[in-house]
């Protein structure tokens, strides 16, 4: 499933995000940055020791903020390593963090010259945040860049879990509108 937003597109995809061919994927990280369950350790795996060599110098991440690194042996030439927030029920800023970490990736990318970015469902795996609304506020938060920032030509959204890519898709339909 795909949209244009200007001269930019939002693409939702299922499959495997280390193997996409991209300036940049972004990574759900831990605090820390030094690798996990999941896509962290999919992507650490995949890329090899020279991300974590990176990363042991980055002096971890705040949840909402996002740092970069090489890509590694990965396809894609960069890591944007994010740390979305831990699913408590939603009172303590949860959607907040999570826009943030969405929208930090989106400048990280933008300030490294990256036109091309894939992300993962922050914080829906060990996380736990509800698939649903975390698709909402990703797709909300990515549109809403890409109209301000054209030179981003594409994001995309990869999706693990046929269930995840359809929540995904039925997010973002009622979001296609027209740009005005």
């Amino acid at each position: 499933m795909e949209i244009k937003i200007g001269k930019s597109r939002l693409l939702l995809k299922q499959g495997d995000i280390t193997q996409e061919e991209v300036d940049a994927i972004v990574n759900a990280a831990n605090s820390s940055l030094l690798g996990g369950g999941g896509v962290d350790g999919a992507i650490h795996r995949a890329g090899g020791s020279e991300i974590l060599e990176q990363c042991k110098k980055l002096g971890g991440c705040a949840p909402g903020d996002a740092k970069i690194t090489t890509g590694g042996k990965l396809k894609a030439k960069h890591v944007i390593h994010t740390v979305g927030p831990i699913w408590r029920g939603g009172g303590e800023d949860e959607p907040r963090i999570l826009a943030s970490a969405y929208r930090r990736s989106l400048e990280v990318a933008s300030e490294n010259h990256c036109s091309s970015v894939s992300f993962p469902s922050i914080s829906t795996g060990a996380y736990g945040y509800p698939v649903t609304e975390a698709a909402q506020i990703a797709l909300r938060t990515i549109i809403a860049f890409l109209r301000k920032h054209q030179e981003l030509k594409e994001a995309r959204m990869v999706l693990f879990s046929p269930e995840d890519f359809s929540t995904y898709a039925r997010e973002l339909r009622p979001m296609t509108v027209p740009d005005m």
